[in-house]
């Protein structure tokens, strides 16, 4: 039995979180996103659990390089691009898919000796961050499908706001979006997790946008069974957590009325009651910013967190006469208190907290 934060990843439940994204978009290609370790809950296992989507998508060309020598034989897309001739030649020979979103990448796609790939030319329609203006459209099409490195030319863009239902800039993006897509018989992709859960254009999107290729969404968050909506857990959208974070409770003892807990002492208990000590912190990814009365799963009640996140340790109020043993499992979040609940107390967002962890025990992968 270990002691340590750890953190139990489900399996199965991805599967049945990537079966609630395929029914909130019918007939579409999934581009699943995995980077940054799958969001925390490990890369590899992940991508070798969905087998059955379509492509997986990553940050950087190291992680494409981690998949592809584990054996991962789906295509393999890098959001970032190839930043220089020696990434793209790697990329080129590796047959990974690139993300083209700023003249440096046409350029070395034009001086490329050899090899060629799907190239997704993206376009900045409001996000303000990566990506061509939609004036450079038809430029940059043609040039690209003239590109003998370039095998295959498909357009993309990334919505800015679409985690707000009511937010009126993701129809203006669907809109500057549609006047490039148009008519295009290539595959497209504008949808990320809120946008596939959240906004009907993306059903139909075919029929919307105007174009006659493949319709593609890039899920994320859903995968993992985490909500993009403020006010909304996954369980709302029918979503199961992939991620239990938990610890166990390493020490019990009384805590006196006036007593000050922790670092600092930032906690001065108001009645006397019983303190828990509970094996996580910082340094697993816990993080110090949560304040007291952050809740904490223990024994099927939620007891609130008190004092300053150590690195290894967090306390809570057990409560008077309490009955927690030593060993007894806490729920930092997952199953019983969503981590789109827990992010508040630290005024983060639920994508810092699963990203955040540091996996000091080895993850416990179950289906």
């Amino acid at each position: 039995m270990t002691f340590g934060a750890r953190a139990l990843i489900r399996l199965g439940a991805l599967k049945h979180n990537l079966d609630v994204i395929r029914h909130a978009a019918p007939g579409a290609k999934i581009m699943a996103v995995i980077k940054a370790n799958a969001y925390g809950h490990g890369m590899e296992a992940v991508a070798e659990t969905l087998n059955d989507v379509d492509a997986f998508a990553v940050a950087r060309l190291p992680e494409a390089v981690q998949l592809h020598e584990r054996g991962i034989d789906k295509p393999l897309v890098l959001l970032a691009g190839a930043l220089t001739a020696v990434e793209l030649d790697e990329a080129l020979a590796r047959g990974f898919q690139i993300v083209v979103h700023c003249m440096q990448q046409v350029d070395l796609l034009e001086a490329a000796n050899a090899g060629s790939t799907v190239v997704w030319l993206k376009f900045d329609t409001g996000m303000n961050r990566l990506g061509f203006a939609p004036e450079a459209a038809e430029t940059l099409i043609a040039r690209l499908q003239s590109c003998s490195a370039v095998s295959e030319l498909r357009l993309m863009s990334h919505l800015a706001s679409a985690d707000e239902l009511d937010n009126p800039i993701t129809k203006d993006q669907f809109d500057s979006f549609r006047e490039i897509v148009e008519g295009f018989d290539g595959a497209v992709s504008v949808a990320n997790t809120p946008a596939t859960m959240g906004w009907p254009q993306v059903a139909d999107a075919q029929e919307s946008l105007g174009f006659t290729g493949d319709h593609w969404i890039r899920p994320g968050l859903a995968l993992y069974g985490v909500s993009p909506f403020n006010g909304r857990t996954g369980h709302d959208l029918g979503l199961t957590p992939v991620m239990q974070f938990e610890a166990r409770l390493i020490a019990t003892k009384p805590l006196s009325e006036g007593a000050r807990v922790g670092y600092r002492g930032r906690y001065q208990a108001q009645a006397a009651s019983t303190l828990g000590i509970i094996s996580a912190g910082y340094g697993d990814g816990y993080t110090r910013h949560f304040r007291s009365g952050t809740p904490v799963l223990l024994n099927g009640r939620c007891v609130p967190l008190i004092g300053n996140v150590s690195m290894d340790m967090i306390a809570v109020d057990l409560g008077d006469n309490a009955s927690d043993q030593v060993g007894d499992i806490a729920t930092l979040w997952g199953e019983g208190l969503p981590v789109e609940e827990v992010a508040p107390w630290a005024d983060a967002i639920p994508y810092e907290l699963v990203c955040g962890i540091m996996h000091r025990e080895n993850s416990k992968i179950i289906d």
